[in-house]
């Protein structure tokens, strides 16, 4: 039994899934994970009739379906609480995530390594949306001192239990880092291939992400100190 599941949420993604899929099998994923676990969020689209031919030839598919959009940190954390193994992967499905370096985190994780994640080194997005990201990142940093500059990227590696021991609120996959460090547990970072989208749409806009990025700074950073008492 492989001691890894992949976890991939979608929103409105119809014209990446099977691209996506197929990249993932080329990528043989099949091999070291026990399952696939698609979260569809609510699409509005023909997502969800795509994952079900999907899952008719692939056992390892499990599709979970989010009757309305509930958010990645809900889905993926929805996911997480029914995934049968030590360690959870995550990627985004919109393809600007490369399935061919999820072999490289693995590489990085073991009994003393409970996080490794990927760093975006070469992003392609638009100019805006790297500039935020970089301000975001740099006050986080600042606040919360996870030693993280990409805390935006998907594609990790992580300890299912360490992540369940915190209660769930959203925003919390984009603080992984932080309260893994609060934990006092070893994080390994690693350069990641990232791509344009190609196809489909961001779902989530500039404005948005600062609003709410503020929100849940004041949040996290509350948590991790009552968290630092106890380690």
């Amino acid at each position: 039994m492989t001691n890894f599941t992949l976890i991939i949420p979608l929103y409105n993604e119809e014209s990446n899934i099977e691209l996506l899929f197929q990249e993932l099998l080329n990528a043989k994923v099949e091999d070291f994970v026990s399952n696939i676990i698609f979260v569809n969020d609510g699409s509005t689209d023909n997502t969800l009739s795509i994952l079900k031919k999907i899952n008719k030839n692939y056992s390892k598919v499990i599709i979970l379906n989010n009757k309305k959009n509930f958010g990645q940190s809900y889905s993926i954390y929805q996911a997480i609480k029914i995934a049968k193994t030590k360690y959870i992967i995550t990627l985004d499905g919109d393809l600007q995530n490369d399935p061919n370096d999820i072999t490289k985190l693995i590489e990085k994780i073991n009994v003393n390594v409970a996080l490794v994640a990927g760093i975006r080194k070469k992003r392609k997005d638009n100019f805006i949306k790297i500039l935020s990201s970089k301000i975001a990142n740099s006050v986080r940093n600042f606040f919360l001192q996870d030693g993280c500059i990409d805390t935006g990227c998907s594609l990790k590696i992580f300890d299912k239990e360490i992540f369940l021991s915190y209660k769930f609120f959203d925003g919390i996959h984009r603080f992984i880092p932080a309260l893994f460090k609060a934990k006092n547990k070893n994080i390994i970072y690693v350069d990641v291939n990232h791509r344009h989208r190609i196809k489909g749409v961001s779902k989530y806009g500039t404005l948005d992400r600062l609003a709410v990025g503020i929100r849940d700074l004041i949040k996290v950073y509350l948590i991790i100190r009552k968290v630092k008492k106890f380690h």
